[in-house]
């Protein structure tokens, strides 16, 4: 088995049976795999507290903001193909942008969660989120910097990666969408049939309606009104943000092809020069103040951001971060909103998915992960 070790990845299992179990979570799938061969890949639980709806290998997850990576992955294309730079003005590109010091936030600065702008999670109160273009215009309209860009790491639910999909989209010499590059430049070249912009009919029963459980800072409201959080329902949506939908199997692949240097079954996304940068730490010793806040409410250190590009690193110091303290410092991925997951250490060669449902609260998902992680890293023999 590629070097894993079956006890631990068995006791990994029982691990998150039981925190289901204790009413943690609801229940999730996860992936553990090593050189590419695949030790561990199950699921467990049900969907939500009530209905004892099985989750599935193959269940439909709304993965948040694990669609930054997504998105990054378009920028990295972009620039690697000379339409774009890391020293790129937003406001060379999308005009309307410029203003009360906008017109210096650079590429870079959105890749490194740096740009001096709030950490909001709306752009306009009570608006639709499901549609680029309207969410643009607003943050544009709304949205002004608190700091110099560079000066400091704030993490940005939202606005970086919305920005960055239209920078995405008005490079583009096709004149494509976003869902449109997305869809021709990953998902179909690396074959997640399963992974999508919004919930298509096929993928509708086995799409797991997320359960924020009253931790979610805001409603996500769609077009269609399906609820207040009906964004993740939408048939179709543009949030390079936080809009995907997917399978715990299908975000493997995606992060295979990170693992193995841009490239998966023969389809070259991007090169291994871009990612070997990705995955280098981009914001030094500077705390990421949305997790400093939550470090500093229950008495844990405060620790570097350690940002890459896009890209959330394990990096050297140790506390109660996502990607555990056992894994390589180089260890990079994305998680989103309390529930799902992803990262790759290129140094022991282990790719670690998992997708829960039922969302939990800042600092015990912080934990949770943490201890998980830790444990899929000692798993590697």
């Amino acid at each position: 088995m590629s070097g894993l070790n079956k006890d631990r990845l068995q006791y990994l299992k029982q691990v998150m049976e039981e925190d289901i179990a204790k009413g943690m979570y609801f229940g999730g799938t996860i992936i553990v795999a090593r050189h590419g061969e695949i030790g561990l890949y199950e699921a467990m639980g049900t969907a939500n507290e009530n209905s004892g709806k099985p989750v599935k290998k193959d269940s439909i997850f709304s993965i948040f903001s694990v669609t930054k990576a997504f998105t990054n992955v378009l920028v990295f294309r972009a620039i690697e193909l000379g339409l774009l730079s890391l020293t790129t003005k937003i406001a060379d590109i999308v005009p309307e942008f410029a203003g009360k010091g906008r017109e210096d936030i650079t590429l870079f600065h959105l890749l490194t969660h740096s740009a001096g702008l709030p950490s909001v999670y709306s752009a306009r109160e009570g608006m639709y989120i499901d549609r680029l273009d309207e969410m643009v215009a607003a943050i544009c309209e709304n949205v002004w910097p608190i700091e110099k860009p560079g000066v400091q790491v704030d993490y940005a639910p939202l606005v970086n990666h919305a920005m960055m999909g239209e920078m995405v989209r008005r490079v583009d010499p096709k004149g494509r969408s976003y869902r449109q590059i997305l869809q021709e430049e990953i998902l179909t070249p690396l074959k997640l049939h399963d992974t999508n912009l919004g919930i298509r009919p096929d993928m509708r029963e086995r799409h797991l309606i997320p359960d924020f459980r009253g931790n979610s800072a805001i409603e996500h409201l769609g077009h269609s009104d399906l609820g207040p959080n009906g964004a993740f329902e939408e048939e179709v949506n543009e949030m390079p943000w936080v809009g995907i939908a997917t399978t715990v199997h299908d975000l493997y692949r995606f992060a295979e092809m990170l693992r193995r240097g841009g490239e998966l079954d023969g389809a070259r996304i991007l090169s291994p020069v871009t990612l070997k940068l990705a995955r280098k730490n981009q914001t030094g010793d500077k705390p990421n103040q949305v997790y400093k806040r939550v470090a500093e409410q229950h008495g844990w250190p405060v620790i570097p951001a350690y940002i890459g590009l896009g890209f959330s690193l394990r990096g050297e110091a140790f506390g109660n971060t996502l990607f555990g303290t056992l894994p390589s410092p180089e260890t990079f991925g994305n998680y989103g909103a309390g529930s799902t997951i992803f990262w790759v250490d290129p140094e022991t060669d282990v790719t670690f998915v998992s997708l829960c449902t039922g969302i939990m609260p800042w600092a015990a998902n912080l934990e949770r992960w943490r201890r998980i992680s830790d444990i899929v890293a000692s798993a590697a023999i």
